[in-house]
């Protein structure tokens, strides 16, 4: 298991009801991510995300139309 996926991760698609699920978000500490937001590669990376998510909308809004 990965350390980015976290425990939850492994349990699949389990559906749980949202007051099971929030007194489970209690018990599991914030994890903290040391990331450099001024990295080039990390730049990089959120340019890649943002212009995939954009392709991922407009295909979205296109589909409606």
């Amino acid at each position: 298991m990965s350390e980015r996926q976290g425990p939850r991760a492994a349990a699949g698609n389990n559906q749980t009801s949202g007051a099971q699920d929030a007194s489970k978000k209690k018990d599991v500490p914030e994890e903290d991510f040391d990331i450099d937001m001024g990295a080039p590669e990390t730049e990089k990376a959120a340019v890649a995300i943002q212009s995939q998510f954009r392709k991922f909308q407009k295909k979205k809004h296109d589909d409606k139309s």
